[in-house]
C-alpha cells in the first residue's frame, strides 16, 4: 500500500515534470530518520525526501537556495510541499566519493583520480565556509545557529551517554565533565564566524561526471572550519592513509589562505583538537545507531573511528587539558570493537547495482566482501545503435530490444537461479548482507536492465531488503 509520504512525493513528481511516475524505489537508509525515494518516468528522474521536521527541511531548503546562487554544485530543487514534509530533488546518481574508495588505508591502493576527487572537494569547501557564508541568516540553521557550547557540550554528552555507557565503560563522570569543558574552553578559542557543513564525508559527497556534488548539510552552522576539513580527513570508514591526510590538510591551508590570512602552525595544531571532538561525536552516533537502534551498518564504522581515536594518542596530539579523558582513549585500544557495541541481529539485505567495467567493479562496503559479479558484455548491446545511444535500461525502447534478445533471457535466468539459493541459505543462516552486480561496457543498457529484473524477481519473490543502484546514473543526462 502506497504510504502518504510517497503519495504526496508522486504528486510533486507529475507536477514537476508531468508524467506519473512508473517506479518509487525507498533508498538505503541513513543516519538520520528521513526517507528517501528515486522516483522514475521514461528519462525523468528525481529523489523525494521525506522528514516531518519542518524546521530542518526549512534550513536545508534555504541553505540549498544559497549554494546555488553562490554557483556551488548542490541538488537542485524541483518542488516542496512544506506542510507534508517533502520535498523533491535533483537525482545525481548513487556513486559517492566514498563508494570509489579502495578501503584498504594503504595509499598506494588510492588512485590520482580518487585524490583529484579529494582535491577537487577540498577546494570547494573554502566556498562553502566563506563566500555562501555572507548569504546566510545563521538564525534560520537547525537545530542550533552556531557551533557553540551548547554544541559541543550536546556532541560530548552524546559520546558519553550514547557510547561510553551503553559500551559499559567505566568511568568517572566528574573528571571527565572537567576534562569536556577545559576542551569547549579550547575550541572556543578558534575563530567560528564561517559556515561549518557540520557533516562534511566522502558518502556526502556525490560524484557526476567526475566532479564533486554536496548533500546532508542540513545541520549546518555557523562554526570554525577546521571542524569541516577534520570531519572530511577523518571520516571513519573511508580509512585514508595518514601520508594522504597531510597530503590533503596541506591542500586545504593552501585554499583556506586564498579567503583568510592564517597561522599555519596554529591551525595545524587546533586541527587535532577539532579531529577528536569530531570522533567522539562519531562514537556516540556509532553508540545510539548501533548500539541502541540497533542498526548494523553503524557499527561497521566502529573499528575505523577507535583506530582514529587510538593514532591520535600514539601519535601524542590528544590535548593537554583532557587528561582523564585521554587515560579512557587508552583504556578502548586495549578492547575488541565488538566487545564495546555488539553487531545486531538483522534480515537479509541484497544490494543489486549496475555499474561500467570502464570505472571497475563496486567496492562492497559492508565489511562481508564476496557475493555475485556478471559481466553482460557478451550480450546484444543496444548502445551500438545510434537511437538508443541515450536512453538507458530504463527506457521502454530498450527493454524492448533486450527482452526480445534469448540470449538475453537466458543470461537473466542463470542469474537468478544463482543467486536465489544463495537468498535463501543466507536467510536460514542469519547471514546480512550479500551484493550482486551487473556490469557493461558503459554501466547505461544492458547492466541496468538485468539489475532491475534481478531486483524486481527478489523483492516479489522473497521478505528481504532490497536495495537497487545504478552506479552511472549520474551521467545519463547527457
Amino acid at each position: 500500500m502506497e504510504n502518504p509520504a510517497e503519495k504526496v512525493a508522486g504528486r510533486l513528481f507529475t507536477d514537476w515534470c508531468g508524467h506519473t511516475p512508473e517506479h518509487i524505489f525507498p533508498l538505503p537508509p541513513s543516519g538520520s530518520n528521513r526517507q528517501y525515494y528515486r522516483i522514475r518516468s521514461g528519462k525523468h528522474t528525481a529523489i523525494a525526501a521525506h522528514n516531518p521536521d519542518k524546521r530542518e527541511n526549512l534550513a536545508f531548503l534555504t541553505l540549498t537556495r544559497i549554494f546555488l546562487d553562490t554557483g556551488l554544485p548542490v541538488p537542485r530543487i524541483y518542488a516542496e510541499d512544506q506542510q507534508a514534509g517533502v520535498y523533491l530533488l535533483e537525482d545525481l546518481g548513487d556513486t559517492t566519493l566514498f563508494s570509489l574508495l579502495p578501503g584498504s588505508g594503504q595509499i598506494n591502493d588510492f588512485e590520482e583520480h580518487i585524490i583529484d576527487l579529494y582535491k577537487k572537494t577540498i577546494r570547494l569547501l573554502p566556498v562553502f565556509q566563506f563566500d555562501a557564508a555572507r548569504k546566510i541568516d545563521f538564525s534560520i540553521c537547525y537545530p542550533r545557529h552556531s557551533f557553540d557550547r551548547q554544541s559541543m557540550q550536546w556532541d560530548l554528552n552524546y559520546f558519553k551517554y550514547y557510547f561510553l555507557k551503553t559500551s559499559g565503560i567505566p568511568f568517572d563522570e566528574q573528571l571527565l565533565e572537567d576534562d569536556f569543558y577545559a576542551l569547549m574552553d579550547q575550541l572556543l578559542h578558534t575563530p567560528g564566524e564561517m559556515f561549518m557543513y557540520r557533516d562534511m564525508q566522502s558518502r556526502n559527497v556525490m560524484i557526476v561526471n567526475n566532479e564533486p556534488f554536496f548533500i546532508d548539510y542540513q545541520g549546518g552552522r555557523k562554526g570554525p572550519p577546521a571542524y569541516d576539513i577534520a570531519s572530511l580527513l577523518f571520516d571513519a570508514k573511508a580509512n585514508l592513509p595518514h601520508p594522504l591526510r597531510a597530503e590533503l590538510l596541506s591542500c586545504y591551508m593552501d585554499r583556506l589562505e586564498e579567503k583568510k590570512s592564517i597561522d599555519r602552525k596554529a591551525f595545524h595544531r587546533s586541527f587535532y583538537d577539532f579531529v577528536l571532538m569530531r570522533i567522539l561525536q562519531a562514537l556516540g552516533t556509532y553508540g545510539f545507531r548501533g548500539g541502541i537502534e540497533k542498526k548494523g551498518f553503524f557499527t561497521h564504522s566502529l573499528p575505523y573511528a577507535l583506530k582514529n581515536l587510538i593514532w591520535l594518542g600514539e601519535q601524542e596530539l590528544l590535548p593537554e587539558v583532557t587528561p582523564y579523558l585521554n587515560k579512557l582513549i587508552r583504556q578502548l585500544s586495549v578492547q575488541q570493537p565488538a566487545e564495546l557495541i555488539p553487531p545486531p541481529s538483522e534480515g537479509l539485505t541484497v544490494t543489486v547495482s549496475s555499474f561500467s567495467y570502464k570505472k571497475g567493479i563496486p567496492l562492497d562496503h559492508s565489511g562481508h566482501g564476496g557475493g555475485f559479479v556478471f559481466d553482460c558484455r557478451a550480450l546484444p548491446n543496444p548502445g551500438r545503435e545510434e537511437k538508443y545511444k541515450v536512453l538507458t535500461g530504463l527506457d521502454e525502447e530498450v527493454i524492448r530490444f533486450l527482452s526480445s534478445e534469448k540470449q538475453v533471457g537466458q543470461f537473466i535466468r542463470h542469474a537468478i537461479d544463482m543467486v536465489t539459493p544463495a537468498v535463501e541459505t543466507y536467510t536460514d543462516r542469519g547471514f546480512t548482507n550479500l551484493t550482486v552486480c551487473f556490469g557493461c561496457t558503459g554501466g547505461r543498457h544492458r547492466s541496468v536492465y538485468c539489475a532491475e529484473l534481478l531486483a524486481k524477481h527478489l523483492r516479489e519473490n522473497y521478505n528481504i531488503t532490497v536495495y537497487l543502484t545504478h552506479t552511472e546514473a549520474g551521467s545519463w543526462k547527457g
